[in-house]
């Protein structure tokens, strides 16, 4: 495997701030308060959407450099796992395990179900065409 070139490396951090600065904004403005953890499991949820609707978009095909920059650019600064898992954690830790189980496995449910709807707005050629240029990583 190559390295990649140095205008990639920029495109994805550049785009990875965005989305983890967009991602804190959201989070500010519409805190998870002390029950389900709807903000991230929204975010976590329109994030594995967008992903999987970037094959579609013939802009993303055509620009290696713009299919990381929103792939794991901005998606990728979008989501995040970390405070998923954070957030499991803290509800087991308040004695709330079938609400943590809950919410890890309803992110994960309904992140499959996003990207199984957003999927079959691109066809299979244009999916494999963006993952050749490494738009999903």
């Amino acid at each position: 495997m190559t390295p990649p070139l140095p205008r990639l490396l920029a495109a994805v951090a550049l785009g990875g701030a965005v989305g983890a600065v967009l991602r804190h904004a959201v989070g500010e403005a519409v805190p998870d308060g002390s029950g389900f953890p709807w903000t991230t499991f929204a975010i976590n949820v329109s994030g594995a959407f967008a992903l999987a609707l970037l094959p579609a978009l013939a802009a993303v095909r055509r620009s290696r450099t713009l299919a990381v920059a929103l792939g794991p650019g901005v998606l990728g600064g979008w989501t995040t796992l970390s405070a998923t898992s954070e957030q499991g954690r803290s509800l087991l830790d308040q004695g709330r395990p079938a609400l943590a189980a809950a919410y890890l496995l309803g992110t994960l449910l309904t992140a499959l179900a996003a990207v199984t709807v957003a999927s079959h707005w691109s066809r299979p050629e244009e999916q494999a065409a963006f993952a050749a240029e490494e738009g999903d990583r």
